[in-house]
């Protein structure tokens, strides 16, 4: 499939965010400021532009890592090519966009949001170890008992959360929540594509030594009923990404991703509430370096 068929904006700007919108000497118009992305309307497209800004615990750091937006928009240009055949994307071009914007940014068709998070999990980490921990379940799957941090589940698992406003946090719901809320029939096909796309990364991923071990997707329907893919898909932001040759249960992982910085984060005896600590340059240097390390890997391109 043609890039051309197919990116989606994150979701669409809230009347509240009315406000906020103004327009640029270039005619696109600012309509959302999330914590990573901006979103600008360009007649009945939309240009979705990724910035370096870095959140963790739902909380914008102040200090930006260089080259990251362009890191995400380049791998999930990449990845959408690969699972074209799963799933339609909402790409539109990666050229055409506003000049201030070249190599962070991607010109997408809207879409209609589902107002879920589909998540994929591999192996129990994060949340969804704390999740079992508590219950032997994640989102209402039942797992072994006595698995640990970092285990290989049995097999890849559909944990669905709500998509909290900004401020508040995502909480685990059920396949049946998701039914209840957009459908039986849309519920299933959201479950499919999940775990399709996760599987299809997981196996690409494993052929050049990186474990995924979980990645969240955002879906939306287009104007004919379509389910498509949109934002960005299995990045460092989206997903976990670690080493398999170091790969071992029962302990944290080398990671490609921003947990490093999460990890940082949590112990710099930080409440997790506004305003975020300053980011101590070898912490941006090392995840910048992370970022372009597992691009390499994945595409076998050259930052």
């Amino acid at each position: 499939m043609s890039p051309r068929k197919g990116i989606a904006a994150r979701r669409e700007a809230p009347a509240a965010c009315a406000g906020l919108s103004r327009r640029y000497g270039d005619g696109v118009e600012l309509l959302h400021s999330g914590k990573v992305r901006d979103v600008y309307a360009d007649g009945d497209d939309l240009i979705l532009v990724a910035s370096d800004r870095v959140s963790v615990y739902d909380v914008v750091l102040p200090t930006p890592i260089p080259d990251k937006g362009a890191v995400l928009t380049r791998l999930s240009l990449w990845w959408f090519e690969q699972l074209a055949d799963l799933v339609p994307h909402h790409v539109i071009s990666a050229s055409d966009v506003p000049p201030q914007f070249a190599g962070r940014a991607i010109r997408v068709r809207r879409l209609r949001m589902v107002p879920v998070e589909c998540i994929a999990r591999g192996y129990l980490t994060g949340l969804g170890l704390k999740e079992y921990e508590k219950s032997g379940a994640v989102s209402g799957v039942p797992l072994p008992a006595g698995l640990v941090e970092a285990d290989l589940l049995p097999e890849p698992i559909f944990t669905p959360t709500t998509k909290a406003p900004v401020g508040e946090h995502d909480e685990f719901i059920t396949y049946d929540d998701v039914a209840a809320e957009v459908g039986a029939a849309t519920a299933e096909e959201l479950c499919r594509i999940t775990l399709a796309v996760y599987r299809r990364g997981a196996e690409i991923a494993a052929e050049r030594g990186v474990v995924i071990a979980d990645t969240k997707l955002e879906l939306g329907w287009a104007p004919d009923g379509t389910l498509v893919l949109g934002d960005e898909v299995l990045t460092p932001d989206s997903s976990r990404f670690w080493a398999a040759d170091s790969w071992q249960p029962g302990r944290a992982q080398f990671s490609f991703d921003k947990q490093f910085v999460r990890d940082w984060a949590a112990g710099t005896g930080w409440d997790k509430q506004p305003p975020a600590p300053e980011v101590p340059e070898e912490v941006v240097a090392a995840t910048r370096a992370r970022y372009i390390e597992v691009y390499e890997r994945l595409t076998g391109l050259s930052w």
